[in-house]
């Protein structure tokens, strides 16, 4: 088990000293991550957190929450659905919500995920593929045994 980590001053300057590296995951552009503990510490399905920096012009695709999501704005301007969230800004997005997100400026927030999140395109693939797997799997109804009750 790790110990825990301290980093100081993270509302002035603080976060100098952090090495991030390119976010490449598709519908990512200009995004670099600093992890703090993910999937592989907590789980293919466990929470997540991690500074995260928009470069300028950065841009992600509409994507589900399936858990909650907790972002708090460091530095810059985050854009997204809901507007324009400045430095000192909080936003929670509860499960099920989605989102685009980018940067005209650059920005730098902590994201705290409860779940991994998935991109929309992937949720509707998963979808489709869990109703056709659920349909196979059902009972044949025998319709000449039906009785309609009133």
């Amino acid at each position: 088990m790790r110990g825990p980590q301290i980093i100081s001053d993270v509302l002035s300057g603080g976060l100098d000293h952090l090495v991030f590296e390119t976010y490449d995951q598709p519908g990512r552009e200009g995004v670099e991550i600093h992890r703090l503990y993910d999937t592989t510490d907590t789980g293919p399905v466990g929470p997540a957190a991690a500074i995260v920096r928009y470069r300028p012009g950065a841009k992600v695709q509409r994507h589900i929450h399936p858990g909650y999501e907790l972002i708090f704005v460091i530095e810059g301007e985050l854009i997204n659905d809901a507007g324009r969230h400045p430095a000192g800004t909080l936003e929670i997005c509860p499960p099920g919500s989605s989102h685009a997100l980018g940067s005209e400026k650059g920005c730098t927030f902590l994201v705290i995920w409860e779940q991994p999140v998935l991109l929309a395109k992937h949720a509707a693939e998963k979808h489709a593929a869990e109703k056709e797997a659920a349909a196979r799997t059902l009972p044949a109804v025998d319709t000449n045994a039906l009785v309609a009750a009133h």
